[in-house]
């Protein structure tokens, strides 16, 4: 491809992306791994709209980009500013903008020279994600694009399907799990994982649940979650590390009416611990766009008189354009606590 690009007027990474011949797609990998839509993020862009799924103040995103011909696409990994309003700063985007078109000019996918990579390597707004959620990243772009999965996955399916020795785990791989999970709609793979779910050893469970919180997924299968949840919360005083795992696997199902019930119930347990808690607001925060369900997580936030941490959560739940309004009726609910009482009046002295 040549050079030919006009690169002094581009003003989005959207126009940068289409102008380059690309065909590229869009990841949220914040909170969750999600597909983020080309026309959602480019209002996004041009502040129509807020970001909506901000985490800790920044847009976290993956941009997988080719050209036609191509076998594999390049990636980017981004983590963009946001204002407290949760718009994208226009500023830092430019920047971002600027450096590419330092290096690469009008061919974002040319081989890179040194000096090339260096200024690439020096971009401030790249960052590296947790491995688990670039595993399901790579996932997800292997479905989208069509591609087969990695060697990992077919042992992994072997697996479930043995139904006979569930601790012979050690062939299986993170990446066949997210391959796998990633595919969860197609073939018998939820009726695969239907049955094995009760049986699975704590090595396997832990990633499952960490890949299966990025998809959506079947009514059978979120109820078995659930009632294996609700199963560990009743066997149990403290809400424990299974019970956390659990609850992050139904992370992007949350808004489903049975684990809004199943959210509530926990947080009718007065042992709730920290590790949850962070859990529900960092993972499950559709569960939480319920004034009643949230007025009952703010006071779990309080019990410990941990006005650090509610601060924390307050200001990062509240840039969720989902939650924005609810929290803020909590805040005005005349049914709120004294600590809440106290608390918010804290939070705004100080802000």
């Amino acid at each position: 491809m040549t050079n030919t690009m006009p690169t002094t007027n581009i003003a989005t990474l959207s126009e940068l992306l289409k102008l380059s011949g690309s065909q590229y797609r869009l990841y949220d990998i914040g909170r969750l791994v999600t597909k983020l839509p080309k026309e959602q993020f480019e209002k996004v862009e041009l502040n129509q709209l807020p970001y909506p799924t901000p985490a800790q103040g920044h847009a976290c995103i993956a941009i997988a980009f080719w050209q036609k011909k191509a076998a594999q696409p390049y990636l980017w990994l981004l983590k963009l500013p946001l204002d407290e309003r949760g718009l994208l700063n226009q500023g830092a985007r430019n920047h971002f903008i600027a450096i590419i078109i330092e290096a690469l000019g009008a061919d974002l996918t040319q081989e890179t020279s040194k000096k090339q990579e260096e200024l690439l390597s020096s971009n401030p707004y790249l960052f590296t994600p947790a491995q688990y959620k670039l595993a399901s990243l790579n996932s997800k772009i292997k479905v989208d694009l069509k591609q087969l999965p990695s060697e990992f996955f077919s042992p992994f399916k072997q697996y479930l399907s043995n139904e006979s020795n569930w601790n012979n785990w050690q062939n299986v791989g993170v990446q066949g799990i997210t391959d796998f999970i990633a595919r969860i709609k197609q073939d018998n793979h939820s009726e695969l994982l239907l049955k094995a779910l009760p049986h699975l050893p704590e090595e396997v469970l832990s990633p499952v649940c960490s890949a299966l919180e990025n998809e959506q997924y079947d009514v059978a299968l979120v109820d078995a979650l659930v009632d294996i949840l609700a199963k560990t919360l009743v066997n149990t005083t403290d809400i424990n590390t299974k019970a956390t795992q659990l609850l992050r696997a139904l992370a992007a199902n949350s808004g489903h009416i049975h684990v809004k019930a199943i959210v509530e119930t926990l947080l009718n347990n007065p042992h709730v611990n920290s590790e949850l808690l962070i859990t529900l607001s960092s993972r499950c925060w559709q569960a939480l766009a319920d004034e009643k369900i949230l007025m009952s997580y703010f006071e779990h936030l309080l019990k410990n008189n941990d006005l650090t941490m509610f601060t924390s959560i307050f200001k990062d739940l509240v840039t969720i354009p989902l939650i924005r309004p609810v929290a803020f009726t909590c805040i005005r609910s005349e049914q709120r606590s004294a600590a809440l009482t106290q608390a918010i009046g804290q939070l705004f002295t100080h802000t």
